[in-house]
């Protein structure tokens, strides 16, 4: 019987609540918001005695509905130690303990330096741009295993692919590197993309380790380059732990008839300002799910809005990011999402933090950019700083494949400026002809590089932050039609030693491939130093014949751009532009280093299908 006894108060010991996981794991002395919030995870803890050592006090311990949490919240401005327990305590028995840390923040970090109009953001699915560690191909706690022969599985490429190739990046003209999601991604297939994050503060393994993505990020900050990440508020996967166990019912959106919950979001998102939505549209929009695998995150429940805001400022910290690109921006509780990113803006005043808003409409898209006209006279300010340009990108797709009429061709470009005045920061737009969700430029051109060079200098001299998709620069191609997403995502050329051929590599790369290369270089490496580019003023002027012709100014230089998209050589006589040119006497176009006399009288032959820009001289 004694034995009996002793093993039945062993196996009671035994049973104690044990941590689980704490987040964040650590956190910073010295932010503008000293309260931090810690999520406290493991079986029916919150039934235990939550205790703080070296009397740290605890501000507010939060409980939920599930017993398995508890959100202790203190004021680090309270403690003065660098550490310190978290303790759970039965009765006055602690049975488990977590060593808290409050770390020195680097220094000047609150005024660290963001992209802006000076950047050219280089966006990469880092599964598809190149394997740098083999060994991490696959790993055995994560479910999907690398096989590169299937189009939608994992490829293999990581963080140290990435890292290995910065000097092709670099050397491209890019300053600014924006990778597709890089956080755990634990899906059981087609987990490579990364939007179903099953871990926020955790990179995926078959990418690498934290420590490595934040090497990267300080190699980038080496070079004078920042490292964007792309963040998904909107939703998670659905094998993510806390989706797994959720904390409340109402951390995420469900639905009853649909299994686990799901309702597909009928993308509607125009409701977020419509005066004339139903509120049906609007619930199926905002909380409907993108997928399956993609629970549809709840940001107007505090403790989630605390989670996701917490989670970006310490990757910021931590990761030593130079800006975040938001995903799926107005799917979002959009009060919430005004919260969110002033909360981040206060701690980092000069991070710029980009919204995905695809909308076609310029006033849709300027609603989400802060201090909005459009969203004022709708009652709301987003208080985010960017806006991705969806107009312009939809009437780039469309205009170099028309022949000019009353609305086609090249007039789309320039109805798309007339809009201009929407936005209340015009510079901070991120301007684009593609990305990792849209249908390849060179595959809608057949690999003819003069549309590129159109698009590539139109996004190279207009206002706004560039944004170029890996392997577009050497004429990579892909039906999305025919093929889906993989096509539009395929591996770069010699990023896996089994490659025949080295793209990266200037001497391996076949005459096409240096053309598409050598052109996007020349552009956005003079791009680099020209302050008339990137925070100068525009005059443009109605197309005629398919020739589009604007000017970027400011008080000390100006540069004529020229795109002409008819197939025949054109000659435009310069008095047209007598407003723009005057006070100028000669002007070089840096793509074929040709001299021109600039004069009233005088006139400019342009070949078809192609473009200048031209650097005026007084």
């Amino acid at each position: 019987m004694k034995k009996i006894l002793l093993l039945s108060s062993f196996l009671s010991t035994f049973a104690f609540a044990q941590i689980q996981k704490v987040e964040p794991m650590f956190w910073w002395k010295g932010m503008k918001n000293p309260e931090v919030q810690i999520l406290v995870y493991g079986k029916d803890i919150s039934k235990y005695n939550i205790e703080l050592s070296d009397n740290v006090k605890i501000q507010n311990l939060q409980k939920t509905e599930n017993p398995n949490y508890v959100f202790v919240t203190i004021n680090t401005n309270e403690v003065n130690k660098s550490s310190f327990k978290i303790n759970i305590k039965n009765k006055n028995k602690i049975v488990d303990s977590y060593t808290y840390e409050l770390k020195d923040r680097q220094p000047n970090s609150a005024n660290r330096s963001s992209f802006s109009s000076k950047d050219v953001v280089y966006l990469i699915m880092p599964d598809r741009f190149a394997n740098g560690d083999e060994s991490n191909d696959s790993k055995k706690e994560l479910r999907e295993k690398v096989n590169r022969q299937l189009p939608g599985g994992r490829h293999g490429g990581d963080l140290r692919g990435i890292i290995n190739n910065l000097d092709y990046i670099q050397n491209l003209g890019a300053t600014a590197v924006w990778l597709t999601p890089v956080n755990e991604d634990n899906e059981k297939e087609y987990s490579y993309h990364g939007y179903a994050q099953t871990d926020l503060y955790k990179i995926d393994g078959r990418y690498g380790t934290n420590e490595e993505y934040r090497e990267l990020s300080q190699k980038l900050n080496q070079r004078g380059m920042y490292l964007i990440q792309d963040y998904v508020t909107n939703h998670w996967g659905i094998s993510h732990w806390m989706i797994q166990d959720l904390p409340s019912k109402d951390w995420i959106h469900t639905f009853p008839e649909g299994e686990n919950g799901f309702r597909r979001s009928n993308y509607r998102t125009t409701t977020q300002f419509d005066p004339n939505a139903s509120e049906i549209d609007k619930i199926g929009a905002l909380n409907g799910w993108f997928d399956t695998t993609m629970p549809d995150i709840n940001q107007a429940n505090p403790l989630v809005l605390k989670y996701i805001t917490q989670n970006a400022i310490w990757w910021i910290e931590y990761a030593e990011l130079g800006g975040l690109r938001v995903d799926t921006y107005p799917y979002n509780n959009k009060e919430g999402m005004a919260t969110w990113v002033k909360a981040i803006t206060d701690e980092y005043p000069n991070l710029n933090v980009v919204g995905e808003a695809w909308m076609h409409s310029p006033a849709h898209v300027s609603y989400w950019q802060k201090d909005s006209k459009i969203g004022e006279m709708a009652g709301y300010n987003s208080n985010l700083p960017a806006v991705m340009d969806f107009s312009l990108y939809a009437n780039m797709t469309k205009a170099f494949q028309e022949e000019e009429s009353w609305d086609k061709g090249l007039v789309k470009i320039y109805e798309s400026f007339t809009n201009d005045f929407l936005y209340p920061d015009i510079n901070n737009l991120l301007v684009f002809f593609e990305n990792h969700d849209t249908e390849r430029w060179n595959e809608i051109y057949k690999g003819d590089i003069k549309p590129y060079q159109l698009a590539t200098t139109l996004i190279g001299t207009v206002r706004g932050i560039p944004q170029i998709y890996y392997g577009t620069e050497i004429g990579m191609a892909g039906d999305k039609n025919t093929g889906g997403d993989a096509a539009i995502r395929q591996d770069f050329l010699g990023g896996w030693k089994s490659d025949t051929q080295n793209a990266f590599n200037p001497n391996s790369r076949t005459a096409t491939q240096k053309a598409f290369y050598d052109f996007t270089a020349k552009v956005f490496n003079w791009r680099k130093n020209k302050e008339v580019i990137h925070s100068g003023k525009t005059k443009h002027y109605a197309p005629i014949n398919d020739v589009y012709v604007y000017f970027r100014y400011n008080d000390n230089e100006s540069v004529m751009v020229i795109l002409n998209n008819k197939l025949d050589k054109q000659t435009l006589q310069l008095d047209r532009f007598e407003e723009s040119i005057k006070g100028y006497h000669t002007g070089k176009d840096i793509l074929s280093n040709q001299d021109f006399t600039i004069h009233p009288n005088g006139e400019i032959t342009i070949d078809g299908k192609s473009s200048m820009i031209i650097e005026l001289m007084k």
